[in-house]
């Protein structure tokens, strides 16, 4: 059976009050219609149609990547006049004998396992609606049954009497039909109502009087058919999707040292005895080795990290790779194309960017490392820069072997320090310092003797 998903994703979003369109706000780091898309591609044999209007271009601009143009289309709603118009727009390109599943862009959490037995729901001819119950339905559409319990209809709240919006039973949106009889259906649709729009949900009443089997599914969890139409919505939704995440990472057997606290932006894939504490936010993709342990209030993005890793509290680590017995922190900086081999030191107030570091090296305190390659078992003094910019061009920094660079020195690139050289305290090297050699650059010490501290003048009293 192939499966024609068609995503509605054309809503302006107004009560969101913000110039971007409402689906490519984000949920764990990823546009609502991200997460729609991603869900219907897991379903076999699946054609997407993705109906856009508002911010059409920023909305393909952001996800066209995420559609294979084999198996999916963008249809464009010149006009927003409802949802049963919007689905009109795509029907042309569906195929008769498909099965129609109709999503929502705006409603990232829907599972995979939950529109599988919709459409399962929807064989032999079967209508399947997707329904839940609220104990506050305001503003959604009322699942109308008669005295056996049959569906009859759907009422949208502001067309309803007081005994309607009573029900608690709501239509979530999502549906599941063949392409041909939903087809006629559409094209009887009319907007004789408060909103003078072509409502999707006035299908079900036609495919009542047709004779059509109605079949109702509820998800596992109401939060999955929830859509965002605000700001506040939002965030109930964002919090939710990291409750879930931190509960598969906990099942996985990741200590987590507060679920609440913890956010996942992104792929996180871990070994064994991975512990992360509070307010460590994970973002882009993730790869933490067995025994790492993450201190407190630590960002990550993009990283692949070793066994046995340490990075310790108030740390940034983006676009790096750390090797195996590392130890970083706290109040570490690990910027993009940084590669730490094994049993590296990154202290406090250290930044690294666009270096590598081979294994054994110490820079533990107040430094700064760039575009630099830094041999092992280097011990870089607090303080230490590598002066990598002149104000137009970059330049390279080589550190060989087992260098000893006293604190407080500068390395003015394109410079490099031989096996075994020790950079005296103070230096500003300008020029390449040989192996094995002490180099240093210090003025003269002096003292002069008699010398007097200046003293404030005193104030003279008026």
């Amino acid at each position: 059976m192939t499966i024609s998903v068609v995503i509605l994703a054309a809503g302006e979003g107004k009560r969101m009050r913000s110039r971007l369109p409402k689906v490519l706000h984000d949920i764990g780091g990823q546009p609502l219609l991200a997460h729609a898309i991603a869900t219907a591609r897991q379903l076999s044999d699946a054609r997407i149609h993705v109906v856009y209007g508002h911010g059409g271009d920023q909305v393909i601009a952001r996800l066209n990547g995420l559609l294979p143009p084999d198996t999916a289309r963008w249809v464009k709603q010149e006009q927003q006049h409802g949802t049963g118009h919007a689905v009109a727009q795509a029907l042309p390109g569906i195929d008769e004998s498909s099965t129609v599943l109709v999503l929502y862009g705006d409603a990232p959490l829907i599972s995979a396992e939950t529109l599988r037995r919709l459409v399962a729901a929807s064989a032999d001819g079967a209508l399947a609606l997707m329904t839940v119950e609220l104990d506050n339905p305001a503003g959604y559409g009322r699942i109308v049954r008669d005295k056996a319990h049959a569906v009859t209809r759907i009422v949208e709240e502001k067309d309803a009497n007081d005994s309607q919006r009573a029900i608690r039973e709501i239509n979530t949106g999502f549906l599941a039909v063949r392409a041909g009889q939903l087809r006629q259906w559409v094209e009887r649709l009319d907007n004789s109502n408060a909103q003078r729009e072509f409502y999707l949900t006035d299908v079900i009443a036609m495919a009542v009087r047709d004779g059509v089997t109605i079949r109702t599914v509820s998800p596992a969890s109401p939060f999955e058919v929830l859509g965002v139409n605000d700001k506040a919505q939002l965030a109930l939704l964002e919090r939710y999707y990291q409750k879930m995440r931190a509960e598969d990472l906990l099942k996985n057997g990741v200590t987590l040292r507060d679920p609440a606290r913890f956010d996942l932006r992104g792929e996180l894939t871990h070994g064994t005895d991975v512990t992360i504490d509070v307010n460590v936010i994970i973002e882009g993709t993730a790869r933490l080795g067995s025994r790492v342990t993450i201190g407190p209030n630590v960002l990550l993005i993009n990283v692949e990290i070793g066994d046995d890793v340490e990075i310790l509290a108030n740390c940034v680590i983006e676009d790096a790779v750390i090797g195996a017995g590392c130890r970083i922190g706290p109040f570490a900086r690990v910027r993009p194309q940084t590669r730490l081999a094994d049993n590296v030191h990154v202290g406090n107030f250290v930044e690294i960017k666009k270096s590598t570091v081979a294994a054994g090296s110490k820079i533990n305190h107040l430094s700064y490392i760039g575009d630099s390659t830094v041999g092992a078992r280097v011990n870089i003094g607090a303080g230490t820069i590598t002066c990598n910019y002149d104000g137009a061009n970059k330049y390279e920094t080589i550190i060989g072997d087992d260098v000893f660079v006293g604190s407080d020195s500068q390395l003015v690139a394109p410079v490099r320090i031989g096996d075994g050289a020790t950079i005296g305290a103070g230096s500003t090297i300008t020029r390449d310092a040989p192996a094995g050699e002490l180099t240093l650059s210090r003025a003269p010490q002096q003292t002069h003797p008699g010398w007097k501290k200046p003293v404030k003048k005193r104030r003279v009293e008026e």
